[in-house]
């Protein structure tokens, strides 16, 4: 039986004893973790340690084997819409479609966690200058260069989310870009 408490605490991700497993393999085994609002938290290790299955695990896109996680006071099990209306999430694979133009995808986002017409042109004005990619928002997606992965960023940040989650968000930019993000 998954715990239904609520995260009351006061933390923007909390997790008891977060277990995944694949068949016999263990991916993530029994990962506590708290991170408080404003606070930024790193997953660091080598390939195949459980970083990006946790994460999947905490934008609700895979489920726990065990243990209990909450993102924004919202379980990931029992409310995974709860938790995706209040998260960001730029993933390692970019999933953006090559035949619209940036400013279609972060209107179209927008317009999925409900924001009116007039807070997405705001929100837009705002990314063009955080993602410094304003120039190329107009052009199809799939005349960008590798170094545009910033449109995920942007799309992961149109509805101004409670909690963020980047996996390896500089994967394929060039050193400039790195430092930017």
């Amino acid at each position: 039986m998954r715990s239904q408490r609520s995260n009351v605490d006061g933390l923007v991700v909390r997790t008891e004893g977060l277990v995944r497993r694949f068949g016999e393999n263990v991916a993530v085994d029994g990962v506590d973790l708290e991170v408080a609002p404003g606070e930024i938290y790193g997953f660091l290790g080598p390939n195949g340690a459980g970083k990006t299955t946790t994460v999947r695990m905490l934008v609700t896109l895979l489920a726990p084997s065990a243990g209990h996680a909450w993102v924004a006071g919202r379980d990931v099990f029992s409310d995974p819409g709860g938790v995706r209306l209040c998260i960001g999430v730029a993933l390692q694979e970019a999933a953006l479609d090559p035949r619209q133009t940036g400013s279609e995808i972060l209107r179209l986002q927008g317009r999925l966690y409900g924001l009116g017409r007039d807070e997405i042109e705001r929100r837009l004005m705002d990314l063009r200058d955080l993602i410094d990619i304003g120039d190329v928002l107009d052009q199809f997606v799939g005349s960008y260069s590798g170094g545009m992965r910033r449109l995920d960023l942007a799309s992961a940040l149109v509805h101004n989310p409670e909690v963020l989650f980047l996996d390896e968000p500089t994967t394929g930019l060039d050193p400039v870009s790195r430092t930017e993000v």
